[in-house]
């Protein structure tokens, strides 16, 4: 039986992977390095927070979609590549999970601790290049929608508040509202 976590995450339509899996991932990496870059700029202790330490290669694998997002820490930068082997033996740890439930992560919108004891997030290997991603973007309180905005060069509060409503409505459409994400992050 799935966990009350699990009915409430909104998942990638398998046919919506299927029509993304031919496709070539070199314009989603181009745009996920501009986007990364302007976090990174806007949130200059990410860098000093987890790549400060030794060279690491932490894949996050959304379970919902054909493609892994892999972050190469160390020597004072982050930089991202996707690949889509999901045997991916060069990496020193995975996070596995819905993409929905990835970027919420990111956001606030869901609590981790929650999500991998309800079995719907997977972390294998160096546990401590996890909690040190994690614990940088918890400190760095990251709001996508924003970042994402602001990556754009709009205006952010206009497009970030767009971006929300039609997130909300895409999670009314496919089975969730906004409100019970909110409310299963508290």
């Amino acid at each position: 039986m799935a966990s009350a976590a699990s009915q409430r995450i909104v998942r990638v339509p398998s046919a919506v992977a299927r029509l993304l899996d031919p496709l070539p991932v070199a314009p989603l990496e181009i745009a996920l390095r501009h986007f990364l870059a302007g976090i990174l700029a806007r949130h200059p202790t990410l860098v000093d927070r987890i790549a400060a330490d030794k060279p690491r290669r932490i894949a996050i694998a959304p379970t919902d979609l054909p493609f892994v997002i892999v972050l190469q820490t160390g020597n004072a930068s982050i930089a991202l590549k996707i690949e889509r082997a999901r045997n991916l033996a060069s990496v020193d740890a995975t996070i596995s999970g819905p993409l929905f439930a990835l970027m919420g992560l990111v956001d606030g919108a869901f609590d981790g601790d929650a999500l991998f004891f309800s079995r719907d997030l997977s972390i294998e290997g160096d546990m401590e290049a996890v909690l040190a991603l994690r614990n940088a973007i918890d400190d760095a309180d990251i709001d996508l929608f924003s970042e994402a905005a602001a990556s754009m060069g709009r205006p952010v509060v206009p497009v970030a508040h767009a971006g929300r409503r039609i997130a909300a409505a895409l999670a009314r459409i496919m089975g969730q509202s906004a409100t019970d994400r909110r409310e299963e992050a508290l």
